[in-house]
């Protein structure tokens, strides 16, 4: 397939940079959005020839294609919704994120059924669009840098349709150990191989997701793959310029005086800021809280939890039923500890990234406890921002504890006394310790920013 338009360098992922919203007079408006793919793309320059090859995900943005709305260096891809749903909903979100990030409740799921054969068509017929959009895009000999989950079959794919692409896959996700990935259909997880050793480059955020990988294919395919596909490590690191001027707004400043006044005065702050994802283990979270104050009595009107919960993926049932216990157990702790003077966990829900900047300043202990995660950005954020220095308590299950672990004090995460005692030794740390923990967990975390993380994966396509 020959190219039409000739992009030198595409990226493709299931969300773009922009999204669009359709009121009730039919007009459109445009959000642009943030994160390490934004950055990146932007330090190539304007003038790079580059393109970004994403999805319509609700009807403004179906609206959009459909009216010809769009952006310079961005192509919307309008899948059928139902295609999409199924393949988003169906087995990115609730297949392969539960995979990776072994989350299943195996005694009663997964049960790949013919329902779930339906929802895999879908993924591949979603897979198939961003391929062939990508190839009628792409110059020859162009760089294409697919990313994550939602496309591992699309390297393979293109592959077919443009041998002369260089071609990379980006994992955001942690990678199953084999016997984990194992419990997928056996041509099922060879196609999910398959599909992403059609890439030139496999790239991973840590050594560990990359060896899982490596053992996958070893295990599934036979000794010797991935053969011809290189595997790289690139650990997205914070952006601190735009942190540091953005946490030292009006808006952030607000935030903190009226979070300093819900929290009380001279009392210490354990923070956390997290979507209600199943894997940011939030539940688990509060259930150490609530044993820190159980069994160190004397830490009782002198602590705050603040705890920003944002509602994610709540068309999933599972999730909606997630973001619920979070409340109740909230509410619990309240009941149980609060006194007139004091709540003991600050609860917000509604997505407000000036609100958690703020929070970042304020952290005395930040805490991370994931079951597990790919990276997990706040883990990196909160050193960056800190004003007085903060303690950070990881889990040894997120992507970032590679890089941070040494000046954190690690948990497991599914040891709920363990995280209090943790907790209690944040909290006790002396200032002078906790500040120089802060700035060498700052140095590590912006060591690959999103510009240089970007381009190193792009350089890496060309050696």
């Amino acid at each position: 397939m020959a190219s039409t338009r000739g992009a030198q360098i595409l990226v493709a992922s299931n969300r773009g940079p922009v999204s669009y919203t359709l009121d009730e007079t039919g007009t459109l408006t445009s959000k642009r959005g943030g994160g390490g793919l934004v950055s990146g793309l932007s330090a190539i320059g304007p003038d790079a020839g580059a393109l970004w090859v994403c999805s319509a995900l609700g009807e403004g943005d179906r609206e959009a294609v459909r009216r010809g709305v769009g952006e310079p260096g961005v192509r919307m891809l309008d899948v059928d919704a139902d295609v999409h749903a199924d393949a988003y909903n169906g087995i990115a979100n609730s297949v392969l994120w539960f995979v990776h990030h072994m989350l299943y409740q195996t005694p009663l799921e997964p049960v790949f059924d013919a329902e779930f054969r339906r929802q895999w068509a879908a993924y591949e017929t979603y897979n198939h669009a961003f391929a062939a959009a990508l190839a009628e895009e792409a110059a020859e000999g162009a760089a294409v840098l697919v990313q994550d989950y939602h496309l591992s079959l699309v390297p393979r794919m293109l592959r077919e349709l443009r041998p002369d692409l260089r071609i990379s896959h980006f994992s955001h996700t942690p990678w199953a150990p084999s016997e984990y990935f194992r419990m997928l259909p056996d041509d099922i997880a060879a196609q999910v191989l398959g599909g992403i050793l059609g890439a030139d480059r496999a790239a991973f955020l840590t050594q560990r997701w990359a060896d899982a990988f490596t053992d996958c294919c070893h295990a599934v395919l036979g000794p010797g793959i991935p053969s011809g596909t290189r595997i790289g490590v690139h650990g997205l690191g914070a952006d601190a310029d735009f942190l540091r001027e953005r946490a030292h707004r009006p808006d952030v400043d607000e935030r903190m005086a009226a979070l300093r006044e819900q929290v009380g005065e001279g009392r210490k702050t354990i923070v956390r800021v997290d979507r209600t994802e199943l894997s940011k283990n939030i539940v688990r979270g509060l259930l150490a809280y609530r044993e820190l104050l159980a069994s160190r009595p004397d830490w009782r009107e002198r602590v705050v939890h603040v705890a920003f919960a944002y509602p994610s993926r709540q068309d999933l049932a599972v999730y909606r039923d997630y973001t619920a216990a979070v409340q109740r157990l909230t509410d619990e702790i309240n009941a149980e500890y609060g006194t007139p003077g004091w709540t003991p966990v600050v609860l917000h829900v509604k997505d407000d990234f000036a609100r958690s900047l703020a929070a970042y300043r304020l952290a005395d202990v930040a805490l991370v406890n994931p079951i597990r995660d790919g990276m997990n950005l706040v883990a990196k954020e909160v050193p960056v921002v800190s004003d007085e220095g903060c303690a950070l308590v990881l889990s040894r299950e997120a992507g970032a504890y590679e890089e941070l672990g040494e000046d954190a004090i690690t948990v497991n995460p599914y040891d709920v006394v363990g995280t209090a005692v943790a907790l209690h030794e944040a909290l006790s740390m002396p200032a002078g310790e906790r500040a120089e923990r802060t700035k060498r967990l700052a140095g590590a975390a912006t060591a690959l920013p999103p510009a240089r993380w970007f381009l190193d994966q792009l350089h890496a396509l060309d050696t």
